[in-house]
């Protein structure tokens, strides 16, 4: 396929040369104008930005007027996460349905009410007719979250009430799009699969009967067969994923773009481009990497020594991206603990158990284990830091033979829950357009002629053409 765009040349170098000179900003005025930097104080605190009822987030208590650090919390509508994954673990259900139901709705759904929802998203498990060819099949990419954002655009068209923002429609529009995303991801991938890198393509119909995990193993895989490990250990991924408070960058995305009026296909795109970077969704897809290179430059994978070395090489800018960072380490509000890493681990390490991946499972707990103290012992920091949720979701999906480019679309299909509650929830209390505050640095200057601009006259002869 031909590829469109302006290449990278002398000229365009010395046009971004232009912008940096023009755009940088002395660092010191930050400080000076009180600019919390990422909508953060100098704790890593977030600035508060709104009021939510959908999840919150502790870090820390407050003990006799001292702000401790204690083991991360997460809980849905008030439901810790550890009740609630414990919750339909221990009845041997999926879990994603009824956390969809709970997220959305506020509060956990009766076995009736449970059926009904399956039914439903059941019944939007469907794509309208020909758009997997005329529009999934079109211009594939590898990017797939870009695939998935022109999928999500172009459903506006099929919509007969696309701009109707009432709580009944958005919430129609929310359900199909929830429903719809493994089949948007996955068919995306088979595209570029086939016509980008030449295999066989496979294009399978999801199942009204299956739950959603158990449907994207399915539209994935040639055989459409997985175990019910597989599926179990893939829907508890969802659920880790599907919210995580109001301030994270893409659900923060959803409201600010929601404030504006705009319809739900251009926020969920909006919200997709946010999830997109490597800083936000794509960071499994780095501690895959990272490992990869681990692998690659350290000769004994059981001596800490070695391990510990590497780490130390990452933090310096000596190996790997040479960024300075240990990915899956470290998260913006949890400092002792990331609850949702807690309670992946356990899964990882029978699911590494039926892979046959014990050694693979031994490296990542050796790393967890020795990264906080490499990173403790390099930089200062204001609060502990420990393993996040995407230091093993990667180890998962590739145990679960997943292709790297569906990593972040996997989160999407997880997280489009946690975007529509907010979405919902930002129509229903919504006063002002969200419109934060920026500090103005620019010098002043005077507009010159064209034939004045890039040259050296004398002062009385540039004032004569003003006066003119």
């Amino acid at each position: 396929m031909a590829k469109f765009a302006l290449k990278v040349t002398p000229e365009i170098e010395e046009l971004s040369a232009l912008c940096v000179e023009n755009s940088s900003i002395d660092q010191s005025l930050y400080v000076k104008h009180d600019v919390k930097r990422g909508l953060r104080d100098i704790n890593g605190a977030g600035v508060v930005a709104g009021l939510t009822a959908i999840s919150e987030i502790n870090s820390f208590h407050w003990i006799d007027g001292e702000k401790i650090p204690v083991d991360g919390e997460l809980f849905y509508r008030g439901i810790h996460i550890n009740d609630l994954t414990q919750g339909f673990t221990s009845e041997g259900r999926y879990g994603f349905e009824e956390t969809a139901y709970l997220l959305l709705f506020g509060k956990l759904p009766d076995r009736q009410q449970l059926e009904d929802f399956r039914v439903l998203l059941a019944q939007q498990r469907s794509l309208p007719r020909n758009f997997v060819r005329d529009v999934i099949m079109k211009a594939p990419s590898r990017d797939i979250m870009n695939s998935l954002a022109k999928s999500v655009l172009t459903l506006a068209s099929y919509d007969k009430a696309p701009d109707d923002t009432s709580l009944p429609n958005v919430l129609r529009q929310s359900i199909s799009l929830i429903a719809a995303f493994p089949m948007l991801a996955v068919y995306a991938y088979h595209a570029y699969n086939h016509y980008e890198r030449g295999k066989s393509l496979y294009i399978h119909k999801p199942s009204k009967s299956k739950s959603t995990a158990e449907n994207l193993l399915r539209l994935l895989r040639p055989d459409k067969t997985y175990t019910q490990l597989e599926a179990r250990v893939l829907d508890l991924a969802l659920v880790l994923h599907m919210e995580h408070g109001g301030g994270n960058n893409s659900t923060f995305t959803m409201h600010v773009v929601t404030s504006s009026g705009t319809d739900t296909y251009s926020a969920v795109a909006a919200a997709l481009a946010s999830l997109k970077g490597p800083k936000h969704g794509g960071a499994n897809i780095k501690v895959v990497q990272m490992f990869q290179d681990l692998r690659a430059n350290v000769a004994d994978l059981h001596d800490d020594d070695q391990i510990r070395a590497y780490l130390k090489k990452l933090l310096n800018r000596e190996t790997f991206d040479k960024k300075g960072l240990i990915y899956g380490f470290g998260h913006a509000v949890y400092s002792v603990s990331d609850p949702r890493a807690r309670i992946f681990r356990k899964y990882v390490k029978t699911l590494a158990e039926e892979k046959g991946l014990d050694e693979d499972y031994d490296l990542y707990t050796r790393v967890e284990r020795l990264a906080p103290e490499v990173i403790a012992e390099k930089r200062r920091i204001y609060k502990g830091v420990s393993a996040n949720v995407d230091f093993y979701s990667g180890l998962v999906y590739g145990m679960l033979g997943l292709p790297m480019e569906l990593y972040t679309p996997i989160f999407a299909i997880a997280r489009i829950v946690g975007w529509s509650a907010h979405r919902l929830e930002e129509l229903i209390n919504m006063d002002k357009i969200i419109r934060p505050a920026y500090v103005a640095t620019g010098a002043r200057q005077n507009y010159e002629p064209l034939e004045l601009r890039g040259k050296e006259i004398a002062e009385d002869a540039k004032n004569q053409l003003y006066d003119n």
